[in-house]
């Protein structure tokens, strides 16, 4: 796998974003994620994105982090916020989203960033098998969705 920095506004990061926000809807029965995000949060040296392409040059999975400082959302200053996870459905279960994962910390890590926080959905036992076994632990809820009942925040020191 090709893993490449890309803008959150590229042509394959929409179509990979497109796909996630379809799996919310049918997971959550809503219409996706409706957490604010501009392509600007993750431009370096305050956020990074990275899509694996495949062999073919098909893009496969996608994941981000953004500089987050103490808000009124429940950050603390230091905190980069993972976002947008996801490995398109034919090629899960081959530890891209591991691989991604470790390169945004390693990222985040070397931009000054001191915690690691991500918000995922109960709904997403994928997800939270993924960050519980890389080390994260639940954290005091933060972020959008902060107030829902489906949420999960976890968090890891960086």
């Amino acid at each position: 796998m090709n893993i490449r920095r890309i803008a959150f506004d590229h042509p394959d990061a929409v179509k990979l974003n497109d796909q996630v926000q379809a799996e919310y809807g049918v997971r959550y029965g809503d219409g996706g994620d409706a957490t604010p995000l501009a392509p600007t949060d993750f431009a370096p040296p305050n956020g990074l994105y990275l899509i694996a392409y495949d062999p073919l040059g098909s893009p496969v999975a996608s994941g981000g982090w953004r500089a987050q400082d103490e808000n009124g959302e429940g950050n603390a200053d230091g905190d980069a916020e993972l976002k947008r996870m996801y490995v398109v459905e034919e090629m899960r279960g081959r530890g891209l989203a591991r691989r991604i994962l470790a390169a945004l910390e390693e990222d985040a890590r070397a931009a000054g960033r001191r915690r690691m926080v991500l918000e995922t959905g109960a709904k997403q036992p994928e997800a939270v098998a993924l960050y519980t076994s890389s080390g994260y632990e639940p954290c005091a809820k933060f972020g959008y969705y902060r107030f829902h009942e489906l949420s999960l925040c976890y968090a890891k020191t960086l």
